[in-house]
C-alpha cells in the first residue's frame, strides 16, 4: 500500500507499509525532485557497509530523503553529512540531552546508538546531481533483540513513547531546511558546528584499527573537509583514517 501526502515545507511523502530498504526504493524510482518515503517495516534495512539495521514493525522511524540540489560541488560531499547530522542532532535535542554526532555521522545518546544515517551520492561530473539520505532512528522500540552491541531508542530514555508523525515532520523540516540552506560559503561555521558536537571530543579514549586489530588510546583532533578523522595518539602524532579504517571501542 502506498500513500502520498504533502508536508508544509512543500515536499511529498510516500509512505509504505512495508519496503525492503526507503534507499533502495528511492533508487528504484528515479527523479529530480525533493521526495520523502518512509515505511514501518524495512526487510533489508542496511546500515553503512554489510551492516543490517534492526526495528521493530511500526515502532520506528524508517525514512529516505532524496535532495536534488541546483549545483553541489562533489568534492565537499562531507558537508551533506555534516548538515544531516546536525539537524537530526538538533531536533533530537529538543526531547533528551547529551545527544552526539559518532563519526562520520551516527547519533549518539550516552554511549549509546540512538540513530543511523546512510547517504548515497550520484555524482555528473563535478556536481552532486543527487543524494539519498537514508535514516534509521529508534523511537518507540523498548526491547532489541540483535547482535547490535548498543542500541537505544528514544522511548527507553524517556520512558514514554514519542510521537512518530510528530517526530518525522519536525525532522524532515529541519533535514530538507538544512540542506536547501548549504552552501559552501557555510564550510567553516558548519565543521565548527560539528566539531562541537562530535561524540569523544574531549578526552582520551580508545580505538582500534581495522585492518591490524591493533588497539590504541588517542583524542580527536578534527575532521578533515574530505571527512577523515584526525586522531592523535600517545605519540603525539596526528594520523588520519577515512570510514571503515578504524573503530571506536567503546565498553
Amino acid at each position: 500500500m502506498q500513500e502520498i501526502t504533502t508536508m508544509k515545507r512543500d515536499i511529498d511523502v510516500i509512505r509504505l507499509d512495508e519496503t525492503d530498504s526507503t534507499n533502495r526504493w528511492l533508487r528504484d524510482h528515479d527523479g529530480d525532485n525533493d521526495l520523502v518515503v518512509t515505511t514501518d517495516y524495512q526487510t533489508a534495512g542496511k546500515g553503512q557497509g554489510t551492516n543490517s539495521w534492526e526495528s521493530e514493525r511500526g515502532k520506528n522511524l524508517l525514512f529516505s530523503i532524496r535532495w536534488c540540489p541546483v549545483s553541489f560541488p562533489a568534492n565537499q560531499q562531507f558537508l551533506i553529512s555534516q548538515a544531516v547530522s546536525l539537524a537530526i542532532a538538533d531536533t533530537l535535542s529538543l526531547y533528551i540531552n547529551k545527544v552526539e554526532v559518532k563519526w562520520p555521522n551516527d547519533i549518539y545518546y550516552d554511549d549509546k546508538k540512538l540513530a543511523g544515517i546512510l547517504i548515497e551520492n550520484k555524482l555528473h561530473g563535478n556536481w552532486v546531481k543527487h543524494c539519498i539520505i537514508g535514516i534509521g532512528l529508534n523511537v518507540n522500540q523498548r526491547l532489541f533483540l540483535s547482535d547490535a552491541p548498543n542500541p537505544v531508542s528514544l522511548c527507553q530514555v524517556l520512558n514514554h513513547e514519542v510521537n512518530r508523525e510528530h517526530l518525522l515532520d519536525q525532522l524532515t523540516t529541519a533535514i530538507t531546511d538544512s540542506l536547501r540552506n548549504l552552501s559552501t560559503g557555510q564550510a567553516a561555521q558548519l565543521k565548527d558546528r560539528y566539531h562541537q558536537h562530535l561524540y569523544r571530543i574531549q578526552g582520551l579514549h580508545r580505538y582500534r584499527e581495522t585492518a591490524s586489530g591493533k588497539e590504541f588510546m588517542a583524542t580527536i583532533r578534527g575532521v578533515a573537509d574530505d571527512g577523515q578523522l584526525l586522531l592523535c595518539g600517545e605519540d603525539n602524532q596526528i594520523h588520519c583514517y577515512a570510514f571503515k579504517e578504524v573503530e571506536f571501542v567503546i565498553g
